[in-house]
């Protein structure tokens, strides 16, 4: 496929919208914790979750807590730690892994960062994520470290990502959190949309495509299966502003939230 992608349609009514944040939403930060969201983009997620009559989730590598406090005062459904948590309104799911393995690499992890400035770890709980986004000259250090460890740790990948690489469980990805909300409503029996960016995000798209719906690659990277393209964070906002106006103006229910 080519990596020159024509940006995707506006949403109609039946499309149920999952969106990946950091990259996608967000502009990425020297660190986790120093990404800014735009005041308008809680706003257009609002109105796009009444128009799709809540069919809308948040599905992240964050975990569920960071991404209520990020999108406050919004509470959206959303899947956390690339789907080791889950939530639609007051349900709530957790995956059960035992934390004391990935505590101790996380401990071996901090020392390394401490002989490489600018290293960030990342301790997610069950998962631990490694960035060298702020200290490019130690990412072989880093990548050395880290798959030496995960053949420690029982039970666990390491999944790549943008100047990053995360120890994550086996068995649950961004498709599979997909594929759950698919089950139930209000995303049940609607088309899946899948907007984001990164390589854990195509688990997201395949997941999309597999259930008769679309993908969203935001940003260059080449090799991605998605099937439409954004340049970056604020063409996604531009974009869901103009869904959010075409649902608004196709819409038997005129109201719109203020």
């Amino acid at each position: 496929m080519s990596d020159q992608r024509a940006p995707p349609p506006a949403l109609d009514a039946r499309c149920a919208l999952f969106l990946d944040v950091d990259g996608t939403l967000l502009d990425f930060a020297p660190t986790p914790d120093g990404v800014v969201l735009s005041p308008a983009v809680p706003r257009t997620l609002q109105r796009l979750q009444h128009h799709l009559r809540g069919a809308l989730a948040l599905v992240s590598g964050r975990p569920i807590a960071q991404l209520d406090a990020l999108f406050a005062p919004l509470r959206l459904p959303a899947a956390g730690l690339h789907g080791q948590e889950r939530r639609i309104e007051d349900a709530r799911v957790d995956a059960a892994v035992d934390l004391a393995p990935v505590r101790r690499i996380a401990s071996e992890a901090q020392a390394l960062a401490r002989t490489h400035p600018g290293v960030i770890v990342e301790d997610k709980g069950a998962n631990l994520a490694l960035h060298w986004r702020a200290a490019p000259q130690a990412a072989d250090a880093v990548r050395a470290y880290a798959h030496d460890a995960v053949r420690r740790l029982p039970g666990y990948r390491l999944q790549p990502g943008d100047h990053v690489l995360e120890f994550m469980p086996d068995g649950m990805d961004k498709g599979d959190a997909v594929l759950a909300f698919l089950r139930e409503p209000p995303f049940r029996d609607r088309t899946p949309v899948f907007v984001g960016d990164d390589l854990t995000d195509e688990f997201g798209f395949a997941a999309a495509h597999d259930s008769g719906g679309w993908s969203v690659l935001v940003g260059g990277r080449p090799g991605s299966a998605a099937r439409y393209g954004l340049a970056g964070p604020s063409a996604v906002a531009a974009w869901l502003e103009r869904s959010a106006g075409a649902l608004s103006s196709q819409s038997d229910d005129r109201t719109e939230i203020p």
